[in-house]
C-alpha cells in the first residue's frame, strides 16, 4: 500500500521497522516501503557506505510529529 507523499523528510512513528529511515524515504518519494527496505538490503551486498549512510539518516532525520 502506497502512502501519500509527503512534503518533507521524516521517520514516521507508525510502521517502521528498525528505525523508521526506509520508511520515511518511501513515504517522502511515493514508493512502497518493503520496496525501500527490500533495495535497501539488496544495496547492502555491494561495497559501499550504505550502512554508515543508514545510521547518519536515523540521526539526521526528525521523527514524525504526527
Amino acid at each position: 500500500m502506497n502512502m501519500p507523499v509527503t512534503q518533507r523528510l521524516v521517520r514516521p512513528r507508525n510502521g517502521k521497522v528498525i528505525a523508521g529511515v526506509c520508511a520515511g524515504l518511501a513515504d517522502r518519494f511515493g514508493m512502497g516501503r518493503n520496496t525501500v527496505r527490500f533495495l535497501f538490503v539488496l544495496s547492502c551486498l555491494l561495497p559501499g557506505p550504505q550502512f554508515v549512510i543508514y545510521l547518519a539518516l536515523w540521526l539526521i532525520m526528525p521523527k514524525s510529529t504526527v
